[in-house]
């Protein structure tokens, strides 16, 4: 996706990549049941670019795709290599199956199934090999939909939130709080009574891969537009634990990793091919990290992002 942020246009070209491995199992992010926030069933729309040279490659990616649980539509451009899904699965989860065939796929826009309310993209990076990308997507006026694929996670919960500032400058220790224009408690992101950056948590597997499709209730992509996401090292108690810090960030630990939230593209939105601050291919910035020193040229010690 390309985020419209000035001077970011690198950070908005690798805003496109999400997980280029077959994961084995998928652990979606625990979270509360009612109408605030909700393990998300709603489809949105998402387009890949894939390689493709032939209406046999076509046909393997139809094959992958059709039947599939949680896939609900889709249509498959050989000429312009372009898969568009309607699907109920994550981001990564599509991906997967795509990829499946042997062909790479990069997505490049998100849509939902009303008229475009606006997407948002957080690449968040961290303590050792934690990156992950975070996907908002407003469905309607008062729902907005998250989807994210985190790696490098300790197994077990972690607490996600939306906090204020859009700094970096001092990692995610120059994030501000939860985001909160509110001024209420910390909570859960079921309660009422939250901040409304607050997400409650997502769960990693035994592999440190946390994959997860919510629905919020209070979040707006125009309003977290250019303030930070950060992902927590302890599970967020969601305001009732007793400790000093529930009521107020849910104790949930250090910051482990964190991004800005930059304006994304929507469906069709994107025809970049190349990043123009660095010379970077599509297909070439899909098997790269997504900054720093391995980006521009390959290297054994810098992993790629796979994201």
């Amino acid at each position: 996706m390309a985020a419209a942020v000035s001077g970011s246009s690198c950070v908005a070209s690798a805003s496109r990549k999400v997980g280029s491995f077959l994961f084995k199992s998928v652990i979606i992010g625990q979270a509360a049941t009612d109408s605030h926030i909700m393990e998300s069933q709603r489809p949105a729309k998402l387009e890949f670019a894939v390689q493709m040279t032939c209406e046999s490659c076509a046909h393997q990616v139809r094959a992958a795709l059709e039947g599939t649980p949680g896939v609900k539509s889709f249509s498959i451009d050989v000429s312009k290599e372009e898969v568009l899904v309607e699907s109920a699965l994550t981001s990564a989860e599509v991906q997967a199956l795509i990829e499946s065939t042997g062909r790479r796929a990069v997505l490049k826009g998100i849509g939902g199934s009303e008229q475009d309310l606006g997407a948002a993209v957080a690449m968040l990076a961290g303590v050792g090999r934690i990156q992950g990308v975070v996907r908002f997507l407003q469905l309607s006026e008062g729902r907005c939909l998250i989807d994210g694929t985190i790696d490098g996670l300790e197994p077990g919960p972690h607490g996600l939130h939306v906090h204020t500032l859009g700094d970096l400058t001092q990692d995610c220790l120059s994030c501000g709080e939860h985001y909160n224009p509110h001024g209420r408690q910390h909570g859960g992101p079921g309660d009422s009574e939250r901040h409304v950056g607050d997400l409650g948590n997502i769960v990693a597997g035994p592999d440190g891969r946390a994959s997860f499709r919510l629905e919020d209730g209070q979040l707006k992509v125009w309003d977290v537009i250019g303030r930070s996401l950060v992902v927590d090292a302890g599970e967020d108690d969601l305001g009732r634990g007793g400790h000093p810090l529930s009521k107020h960030t849910g104790n949930s630990g250090e910051r482990l990793a964190c991004g800005i939230i930059a304006r994304s593209a929507g469906l069709f939105q994107n025809p970049k091919q190349i990043c123009a601050c660095d010379g970077v291919t599509l297909w070439e910035e899909r098997d790269r990290p997504i900054a720093g020193k391995g980006r521009s040229k390959a290297s054994a010690e810098t992993p790629a992002a796979h994201l």
